[in-house]
């Protein structure tokens, strides 16, 4: 790359070497132009009228690449799966998600475009829930010019790379809630679980198929559990009786069931008794009695997984320490 000067009427289809300030007495001082820009006919009066009689310009190497192309081609090579980019600006090529769901990044990969010297990658949190149009990463180089080898290790990266920035899209899920606990089986006291349970499963477009009741009873829970499987349900979810205290079951009778156990206890906290396990392929939640107390809980970082089909695996569970400290947590009404 180097710069010349040539006549502005001669600079058309030349890339600007710095930023050209405009300024109009009591009503703008800024930028008319700024570092990049590409001259096209329309701009040489401008340049004119701002004393711009010369201008100095970027010749490009056979090698080099401009930032807007470079952010072109990075945005390309970035995005994935229910993803789409929009053309740069100010050489900043942004990514969008086409339809709700979760964010599913290829942290390796954006951590390994982010250690080379040039190019730069942004998102926001990894697992996030998205939106529709919602813009998803941003990517860009730093310099005005760039080399081809700088663009090109990006190429690669996101070559041996599966979908580096992704959306999930959520999908309706039949759900089967078995709510434990002896006081509301017996009716004691009144179900506090059921209003939640269906607002959170309808925020996903899920389908509550059963809701029933058991109580503190490892047999009868599990039947209960089973018995949603039987009607078809594509996800379980047993509230209630998660704790070490000896009359609390949920967990040894979801164990029972014969299902897979990923994780029990959870580093999210409110949420620390959460257990998650796999019935053939169904997945079971097991939500402890913070579920209906508080309105943000590990059960709500589960959910997104499941109406995207994303299986939950241990160390998606374990990660999740980091950022777990739920703060300044809103409560459910309690009904006196």
């Amino acid at each position: 790359m180097k710069t010349e000067i040539i006549r502005t009427e001669d600079a058309v289809g030349q890339i600007i070497a710095h930023d050209i300030a405009r300024i109009v007495q009591g009503e703008f001082k800024g930028n008319l132009f700024r570092k990049g820009h590409k001259i096209d006919a329309g701009d040489v009066e401008k340049l004119l009228d701002v004393g711009k009689y010369n201008i100095y310009v970027l010749t490009l190497e056979e090698d080099d690449v401009h930032e807007d192309q470079a952010g072109i081609r990075l945005g390309e090579a970035i995005h994935g799966t229910h993803t789409y980019v929009k053309p740069p600006s100010q050489s900043r090529v942004n990514i969008f998600s086409d339809c709700r769901g979760m964010l599913c990044l290829n942290e390796d990969a954006v951590y390994a475009i982010n250690d080379l010297e040039n190019p730069l990658c942004a998102t926001i949190p990894n697992n996030s829930v998205v939106e529709k149009d919602q813009m998803v990463a941003a990517t860009k180089v730093v310099p005005l010019v760039v080399k081809e080898e700088d663009v090109a290790a990006v190429e690669d990266i996101c070559a041996g790379a599966e979908d580096v920035v992704s959306v999930k899209p959520f999908v309706s899920k039949k759900v089967g809630c078995v709510i434990t606990g002896s006081e509301v089986f017996s009716k004691r006291v009144d179900d506090a679980f059921g209003p939640v349970l269906r607002a959170k499963v309808s925020e996903y477009g899920g389908e509550i198929i059963g809701m029933d009741f058991a109580p503190d009873d490892l047999d009868q829970i599990k039947d209960k559990i089973l018995e949603m499987r039987d009607k078809g349900a594509e996800v379980i979810v047993a509230t209630g009786g998660m704790s070490v205290d000896p009359d609390d079951k949920t967990p040894g009778a979801i164990r029972a069931t014969g299902a897979r156990i990923v994780k029990q206890g959870s580093p999210v906290l409110p949420g620390a008794m959460f257990l998650v396990a796999y019935l053939d392929d169904i997945p079971v939640l097991g939500v402890p009695a913070a579920g209906m107390y508080f309105k943000n809980t590990m059960f709500d970082r589960m959910l997104p997984y499941v109406f995207a089909d994303v299986e939950i695996k241990r160390e998606d569970i374990v990660k999740m320490g980091v950022g777990g400290l739920i703060m300044n947590n809103e409560r459910y009404e309690i009904k006196k």
